[in-house]
Parts: C-alpha cells; structure tokens; sequence
C-alpha cells in the first residue's frame, strides 16, 4: 500500500473595514505591518523588504479607495506559502487609471509605482457595484 504525504498550506489571512477618512491610509499601513509580523510565526515568513512593499502598496490603494470611493473601503490581506496578497474594496464603480511614473503631475502615480512593486496587479468589478483592486507580492 501506498501512502501520500499531505501537505498542508500554511497561511494567515484578516480583513480590515476602514473609514472614508484621511487617516486612513496610515492606520492601513499600521495594520498591515502588524499583521504581517504575527503572520510570520504561522507561515513561511514575509522578507523585511516585502512587509515594507505590502505596507506601501496598502497605503497607495487605501489612499485611492477612501479619495475615489463613495463609502468606507475594505482591506483584505493573505499571507500562503510565498505569497503576500493585499485586496482593497471601494464603493466607486469607476476604473483606476495607471499613469506613467514619469508624469509631472502631483497625484496619480500610484498605482503605477504598486504595479511596479507586486507580481500581479488586476482590478474587479464587484457585483453590487465598486471594484476591488488586488495586488499580488512574492513573500
């Protein structure tokens, strides 16, 4: 008879509901780096340099979410195997837009600078309305 090693997917997840507020985004990256540090005794660990690009993508999406979005934002973070995924929830139907890091302008790099940081950029339309923004990083 044959037997077959299970393994078992090691990961931590959490979800954050955050005011349409200006304080926002920094109480996000706050968050965000608390919940990675604990996350690394239960899974295979975020790098320093990772938690500290999570963080910053948090802040740049939450910032968009609680500027363009119409209600309080969600923040949804997972931590598996070697994988960092951060999604933010807002209320606006209305597509980001992704402008060039070279542009002039005072605002809108952004999610220009999270693409260049994450793995996977992709935004969603949600069913009842809004969108949600997900960045993939490598742990």
């Amino acid at each position: 008879m044959r037997t077959r090693a299970r393994t078992h997917r090691r990961s931590a997840r959490v979800e954050y509901s955050l005011p349409r507020d200006p304080s926002s985004p920094g109480r996000a990256r706050k968050l965000t780096s608390a919940f990675l540090a604990r996350a690394q005794g239960r899974t295979a660990g975020v790098s320093t340099e990772r938690a500290d690009d999570a963080a910053l993508i948090v802040s740049e999406l939450v910032t968009n979410a609680t500027r363009h979005g119409r209600s309080p934002c969600r923040l949804r973070l997972r931590v598996a195997d070697d994988l960092v995924v951060v999604e933010v929830y807002d209320s606006s139907p209305a597509q980001p837009r992704i402008r060039a890091l070279t542009d002039d302008g005072e605002h809108g790099r952004g999610l220009a600078m999270v693409r260049h940081l994450a793995r996977h950029l992709d935004v969603t339309s949600a069913a009842g309305g809004g969108k949600t923004v997900r960045a993939i990083l490598a742990g």
